[in-house]
C-alpha cells in the first residue's frame, strides 16, 4: 500500500543530497539528527531539507533551542514541547558567518552526530532521550540513579555535553555574541535579529539557507509591503478577558508565553490595554514589548487602526 499522495515536494528537496536534518515534532528534548535519504520521513518529523552540518550545528545549540521552547507549543500528557515549523524554524534568524566559523560549527555538528549514533550502534538499549535526560541532570548538578550511571558510561554523556558547550560557544561567536548571556537576553537578540531581518526582506534583500534550490535563477524577490489597517472601517470583536486575572509572570520568557496563550487563540484582535487588564501586575510598558515580540516570532500580526495599535494570532490554535 502507499499513500495518494505522498509530498513530492519533500522528496524532491531531500534527494538532492544524502541526507537530510530531522527532529520529533512533539519531544521533552529538542534533539535534530541526520537521517538518510533512503529513510522516508513520515508525519511525526519535522525536516530540514539540508545535508549541510552548518544548519544541524546551529539547530542544537542554545539560541535555537531556546527560540523554540519560547515560539512553540505544548503537547500531550507530559506537556511536551511541539516544535511548529512556521514559528519555530521560519523566523529564526541563523547567524551570518565568516567561513573559519562555519567551518567550526559544521565541524562540531559532525562530531556530535557521529557521537550519538556511534554510541547508539555500540549499545542497542541506548535512546536519545536517555542520553539527554542525563545531560540535563549532568547540567543541573543532580545526583544520577544507578540506571542514570549506566547511560553515562554507555553514551558518554560527559563528552556529548562537552560537544554541546563547545557548539554553543561556537555559535555565540558566529552570532559576535559573549557567551554569558542569559536565556532573556538572547531572547531579546534573537527578537532583534529577526526585526532586522524582517527589514531586509521587504527592501528585497532575503538570506537564503539554500540558494541553489530556494532561489536558483537569482532573482531577487519584490518588496514586500508593511501590514496596514485595511479593516479600520471595521470595529473588531470584543476581546474575552479572563474573569481573574493571572498573575504577570516575572521573567521574560514565562511572559512570552503566557501572553503567547492568551492571545494565540481565536481570531479577535488585541490592545495592550485588554492584554494588561488579564495580568496583575501587568505594566502597559513591558505588555507592548513582548506583543512586539511575539510579532517578530512571526506568531502574532501588528495593525495599525485610526484609534490604536491591535495584535491578531496569524495562525489562530483555537
Amino acid at each position: 500500500w502507499r499513500f495518494g499522495r505522498d509530498k513530492p515536494e519533500l522528496r524532491q528537496a531531500i534527494s538532492r543530497g544524502c541526507r537530510y536534518i530531522a527532529t520529533s515534532e512533539v519531544s521533552k528534548n529538542r534533539v535534530f539528527s541526520f537521517i538518510a535519504t533512503e529513510v522516508c520521513p513520515d508525519h511525526s518529523l519535522v525536516v530540514v531539507a539540508s545535508d549541510d552540518a552548518f544548519l544541524l550545528g546551529v539547530l542544537s545549540s542554545r539560541p535555537h533551542v531556546l527560540w523554540a521552547k519560547v515560539a512553540g507549543s505544548r503537547l500531550g500528557v507530559g506537556n511536551d514541547l511541539r516544535y511548529n515549523r512556521s514559528v519555530c524554524f521560519d523566523p529564526f534568524p541563523f547567524p551570518c558567518c565568516e567561513e573559519d566559523e562555519t567551518a567550526r560549527i559544521r565541524a562540531l555538528a559532525e562530531s556530535l552526530d557521529a557521537h550519538r549514533k556511534r554510541q547508539q550502534a555500540a549499545y542497542r538499549d541506548l535512546t536519545i532521550t536517555g542520553m539527554y535526560n542525563v545531560l540535563e541532570k549532568l547540567r543541573s548538578g543532580e545526583a544520577l540513579t544507578a540506571k542514570e550511571k549506566a547511560i553515562h558510561e554507555q553514551g558518554l554523556v560527559s563528552v556529548l555535553k562537552k560537544l554541546h558547550d563547545d557548539l554553543d560557544a561556537a555559535v555565540f561567536d558566529a552570532y559576535g555574541w559573549p557567551h554569558d548571556l542569559t536565556d532573556e537576553q538572547i531572547l531579546e537578540r534573537l527578537v532583534a535579529l529577526n526585526a532586522e531581518r524582517a527589514a531586509e526582506e521587504r527592501r528585497g534583500l532575503v538570506r537564503w539557507l539554500r540558494p541553489d534550490f530556494q532561489n536558483p535563477s537569482g532573482v531577487r524577490p519584490a518588496t514586500q509591503q508593511t501590514l496596514s489597517g485595511a479593516d479600520d472601517a471595521e470595529e473588531p470583536a470584543a476581546v474575552t478577558v479572563p474573569a481573574v486575572a493571572a498573575t504577570w509572570p516575572k521573567k521574560l520568557p514565562e511572559q512570552i508565553a503566557a501572553v503567547r496563550d492568551l492571545v494565540g487563540r481565536g481570531a479577535t484582535e488585541w490592545t495592550v490595554a485588554d492584554v494588561a487588564t488579564a495580568f496583575k501586575g501587568a505594566r502597559k510598558v513591558d505588555v507592548e514589548e513582548v506583543l512586539d515580540s511575539l510579532a517578530a516570532l512571526g506568531i502574532l500580526a501588528a495593525f495599525e487602526t485610526r484609534r490604536t495599535r491591535r495584535w491578531k494570532a496569524t495562525r489562530p490554535t483555537a
